[in-house]
């Protein structure tokens, strides 16, 4: 038998006339270096800018750090690997005994561990420590780590899912100060620890969320799962199910069921305290259209030993406060996905040519890139503002009001601008964007999930009109912070007074609470709030010919229905420059 051809013996016989073939194509020309070992926070000076001014200087050096790390090939590689790789579920054993473990890549345990030992988990919760004693909630941790996830998202966003939720738990665990203290410390834990044992037994936990049910969706309270108290103690047993639980291989998850008393808030662990595997079965994984990297599962509740938080009845208002920080971190994630889909096209269109000129010297291209560049520096100022709200609402009552109506405001923006941007972005690339081996198809899958997870659209334009209704302070914080930049443009103060307008007039005499006139126009109303504030900051934040053209664009019409519609008068050399020439130092 002769020998295997290998690739390179493939060489061609020469034509009988006389002609010969190439022995192998020419190097492929034109193509565009991969976008890699770049540092993900330096290349981003309006992020950059907004860590400092909103008091997270001291976390620089970190997140420096972190930046540098998510830009190495290898880095980005577990990003891919943690995708091509989904997770598996194992229902049983060998033995047909339950199981219900949930088994990744390495490159998932990798990520996760980057995130957990930056401190992502729970940043922001440390200042009460004595881990953290020389800091406190005010110096801007919300602000360091919100910068910190919106590196992370653009590397890879499916393990900030766990991540993020076990964050946002500890708001809503302190609600039972006694459980807290259980848990806080393995939470805070710099340890990943992704062994299925009990949390006794482990230095690290991380913590999941099942509210939505098969029934109900959005609408949690008509959930069907029941509570029956243990005796007269705060134990319960919990049956029914999940229609959606993100992340099952977490340590204890908080859930919503039905007690006595209404709807009710139980953390349910995996292990019971007496060192039992809890009656947690996991039917199936889901699966997604992007986030492949996370499991989200249906799960089922069997008489499973769980311990309630807070009051009986009260279990909207005790999760609430762990939804609005998943919330904030939808933002986030939307606006680090938009900031990266950017990043791949400026790449793209500064090294690719096309008839005769590199992509980023073609006037129309400079046009599209130009304004998905104002798209992403809007959204990223809107996040910090947002994420900085966080840290002052704990001692200023303006700024607590302004962070209830905030979190609805960019929730629902962000993360509808989100996938039109990716979208559009890829295009930048052609079919080398469509590819999977570019980034670009799994930001694109990835995007319209923020707007569905933790309230869809239409749920949070519906809490911005529960927000101006039951809480005036809203309207007067939105108000106040708009008039930080009145009679700096005439346009947006002419779009700021039709919005004080029609917010004076409906909150006056209270139409916008129950009227279906609201409802129906409440979408338009939150638009328009978060384009104002967009405006108002990058007045106050970006360079002039950014803030010119967002508010032109944006606000005074000046635009088309698609990006790359900028009017002639905008200055695309400037507002590219402050991403090109980032990018290529």
């Amino acid at each position: 038998m002769s020998a295997p051809i290998r690739p390179s013996d493939q060489r061609v016989a020469p034509k009988t006339d006389g002609s010969r073939q190439p022995e192998q194509n020419e190097a492929a020309q034109n193509q565009v270096p991969p976008l890699t070992n770049y540092n993900l926070f330096l290349s981003d000076p309006t992020l950059v800018q907004a860590v400092e001014r909103e008091g997270a200087g001291w976390a620089r050096r970190q997140i420096a750090e972190l930046g540098e790390f998510l830009g190495t090939e290898e880095v980005q590689r577990w990003g891919f690997e943690a995708n091509e790789n989904a997770p598996v579920l194992h229902t049983h054993d060998r033995y047909g005994n339950r199981r219900d473990e949930v088994v990744f890549h390495p490159a998932w345990h990798n990520l996760m561990r980057t995130s957990v030992e930056n401190r992502l988990h729970c940043m922001p919760w440390e200042a009460d420590t004595q881990v953290a004693a020389a800091r406190s909630p005010r110096s801007g941790a919300h602000v360091a780590r919100a910068a910190l996830m919106m590196l992370t998202a653009q590397n890879e966003a499916g393990h900030t899912c766990p991540i993020s939720m076990t964050f946002s738990a500890v708001a809503a665990l302190r609600a039972e100060p006694e459980l807290a203290s259980q848990w806080e410390p393995r939470i805070l834990s710099l340890a990943y620890d992704p062994r299925f044992v009990p949390a006794s037994e482990k230095s690290g936990v991380l913590l999941g969320m099942g509210m939505t049910e098969k029934q109900g969706g959005s609408d949690v309270r008509a959930n069907t799962t029941r509570a029956e108290r243990i005796g007269s103690s705060r134990e319960y047993l919990i049956t029914g199910h999940k229609w959606f639980c993100s992340a099952p291989m977490c340590d204890a998850f908080l859930i919503l069921a039905q007690a006595p008393q209404g709807l009710t808030c139980f953390l349910l662990p995996r292990w019971t305290p007496t060192g039992e595997r809890n009656k947690f079965y996991i039917q199936r994984l889901k699966n997604k259209l992007g986030n492949r990297s996370n499991a989200s599962s249906e799960v089922e509740f069997a008489q499973a030993w769980a311990h309630l938080v807070g009051e009986e009845g009260r279990g909207v208002h005790t999760i609430i406060e762990m939804v609005n920080h998943t919330r904030l971190d939808c933002a986030i994630a939307a606006a680090g996905l938009m900031r990266q889909a950017l990043v791949q096209a400026v790449h793209h269109a500064s090294h690719r040519r096309a008839f005769g000129k590199l992509l980023i010297q073609q006037p129309l291209m400079r046009n599209v890139l130009a304004d998905l560049v104002i798209e992403s520096e809007a959204a990223t100022l809107l996040m910090v503002r947002l994420a900085g709200s966080f840290d002052a609402r704990g001692f200023d009552d303006r700024e607590r009001a302004f962070c209830r109506i905030a979190t609805a405001i960019s929730k629902y923006w962000l993360c509808k601008r989100s996938p039109v941007q990716v979208g559009e972005a890829l295009e930048c690339l052609g079919g080398n964007g469509y590819v999977e081996e570019s980034i670009m198809p799994r930001l694109y899958r990835e995007a319209p999930l923020y707007s569905i997870w933790e309230g869809s659209g239409n749920v949070m334009c519906l809490d911005v009109l529960r927000a101006l209704t039951k809480d005036p302070a809203t309207v007067e914080a939105l108000l106040a912070e708009l008039q930080l930049t009145a009679r700096a443009d005439k346009r947006l103060d002419s779009f700021t007074e039709s919005i004080q307008e029609k917010l004076g007039d409906k909150t006056s005499n209270g139409s916008l609470r129950g009227s279906s006139e609201a409802e129906h126009s409440a979408r338009e109303l939150t638009e328009k709030l978060a384009l104002a504030l967009q405006a108002s900051l990058l007045l106050r934040h970006s360079s002039s010919a950014v803030a010119d053209a967002f508010i032109a664009s944006r606000l005074a019409g000046q635009h088309g229905q698609a990006f790359g519609t900028l009017s002639a008068s905008v200055n695309t050399g400037s507002i590219l420059e402050s991403v090109s020439g980032a990018l290529a130092k």
